[in-house]
C-alpha cells in the first residue's frame, strides 16, 4: 500500500508506544467508543455544537475518562492539548459517504468537509478507524499486523534473491555488448517489484512504531542500494539521461499497475525503450551502473567519463592514457578505473558461464 506523506505522518503520531495510541487502546478495551478530532480551527469550530471548553494537557487516562461520556473530543493538531469534549458535530450531511454507522459516517464526514484527521472507536466492532480526506485506515493490533509484516518481508527477501540474478546477468550481457530491451524491461520491472514491496513494509512498520524497529532494519538491508540501482539503470539506457528525463521516467513507472507491471511490454514502453513490439531489439549501454561499483569514484568524474567515451564498450576498450585524457582523472585514479573494470568484467563473465 502506497501512503502520502500526510498519511504517514498521522500513522507515526498514531504508533504503539505513543501517548495518543495509549489512551486510543484505553478507550478499545473499555468497550465505551469515542469520536476524536486531531485540530481546531474556525472551520471545526462552526461544525461544533453544546459540550464544553477545557484547554487542558493531553493524557491518556484524561482521553479515557472523557469518552465515558456522550460527544466527540476535540484535540489540537499536535495531540498535546485536549480542547473541547462532549461535543455534538454536525458536518453537511450532504457529503456521500459509504460508512453505515452514525459514529463512522460522522467520522467521515467531518474529514473530508475540514481536511483534518478524525478517528473513531467503535465499541462492537473494536476496531479504531482514521479518517483523513478520502481514506480511511483502519488500525490493527500489532500482533496481526507484525504477522503481515513478516509475511511481506519474507517476499521482499525472495524478490531480491530474484532481482540479484537479473542484474547479474545484466552486467553479463552489457559486458559483452548484448543487451536488449527484454533485459532491461526484466531487471526495471524486478526493481520496481522490490521498492513496492519495499514501501508496503515501510507502511507496517509506521503502524507498529517501537515494535516495528527490527523490522525496519532488515527491511533496510535487504533493499540496500535498490533506488540508486534503478535510477543508474534508466541513466544508462534513456536517450535523454539529464536529471528531469530520469526522473519523470521513474515516476511513470512507479504509476503503472500491478497488471501493467507484469507486462515487459509496457514496462519498456513506460521507460521510454521503445514503442514497438519487439523486446529482443538491440541496447548499448552508456556505462552508469558499472562505474558506479569503481571505489572511490566521484558522480562528476563518472559524467565526464560517460560523456567522453559515449559508451560502455568504449570505456572496457580504453587505455591509461585515453581515461587520463578526461578531465579530472590523473594516473592512479586511470589505474582504478582501469583495475576494477577488468576485475568487474572477469568476475561477471565467470558468474554466467560457469
Amino acid at each position: 500500500m502506497t501512503l502520502n506523506a500526510e498519511l504517514r505522518s498521522m500513522l507515526s503520531s498514531l504508533a504503539p508506544g505513543t501517548e495518543l495510541r495509549n489512551g486510543l487502546e484505553r478507550i478499545l478495551r473499555g468497550r465505551t467508543g469515542a469520536l476524536i478530532v486531531l485540530g481546531h480551527d474556525r472551520m471545526i469550530e462552526s461544525l461544533c455544537s453544546g459540550g464544553f471548553n477545557l484547554d487542558v494537557p493531553f493524557t491518556a487516562t484524561g482521553l479515557r475518562e472523557l469518552a465515558k461520556m456522550d460527544g466527540a473530543i476535540i484535540l489540537d493538531s499536535a495531540a498535546s492539548h485536549i480542547v473541547r469534549a462532549g461535543v455534538q458535530l454536525v458536518p453537511d450531511s450532504s457529503i456521500p459517504t459509504e460508512e453505515t454507522g452514525t459514529r463512522h459516517r460522522t467520522a467521515d464526514r467531518m474529514a473530508k468537509q475540514t481536511g483534518v484527521p478524525v478517528i473513531s472507536v467503535s465499541a462492537s466492532m473494536h476496531i479504531i478507524a482514521l479518517y483523513l480526506n478520502d481514506h480511511r485506515y483502519v488500525l490493527e493490533e500489532p500482533a496481526a499486523v507484525l504477522g503481515r509484516a513478516n509475511q511481506a518481508l519474507q517476499t521482499l527477501a525472495r524478490y531480491r534473491t530474484r532481482l540479484d540474478e537479473v542484474t547479474d546477468a545484466l552486467s553479463a550481457l552489457e559486458i559483452e555488448d548484448l543487451v536488449t530491451v527484454r533485459d532491461i524491461a526484466s531487471v526495471a520491472q524486478r526493481l520496481e517489484m522490490v521498492a513496492r514491496i519495499a514501501d508496503e513494509i515501510d507502511a507496517y512498520v509506521l503502524e507498529l512504531g517501537t515494535d516495528g524497529r527490527l523490522l525496519a532494519l532488515q527491511s533496510e538491508e535487504l533493499v540496500g542500494g535498490v533506488l540508486a540501482e534503478r535510477e543508474l539503470v534508466v541513466r544508462d539506457y534513456l536517450p535523454t539521461a539529464d536529471e528531469e528525463s530520469v526522473e519523470a521516467v521513474l515516476a511513470t513507472v512507479d504509476e503503472l499497475s500491478q497488471e501493467d507491471l507484469v507486462d515487459l511490454h509496457l514496462v519498456a514502453q513506460a521507460m521510454t525503450l521503445t514503442n514497438s513490439p519487439n523486446l529482443d531489439s538491440s541496447l548499448t549501454p552508456r556505462g552508469y551502473r558499472i562505474l558506479a561499483r569503481v571505489p572511490r569514484l566521484p558522480p562528476a568524474v563518472i559524467d565526464r567519463l560517460i560523456e567522453h567515451f559515449g559508451s560502455l564498450q568504449r570505456l572496457l576498450a580504453a587505455s591509461l592514457d585515453d581515461l587520463q585524457a578526461v578531465e579530472g582523472v590523473g594516473e592512479l585514479r586511470a589505474r582504478s578505473v582501469r583495475d576494477s573494470l577488468s576485475r568487474l568484467a572477469d568476475s561477471s563473465m565467470m558468474d554466467r558461464y560457469v
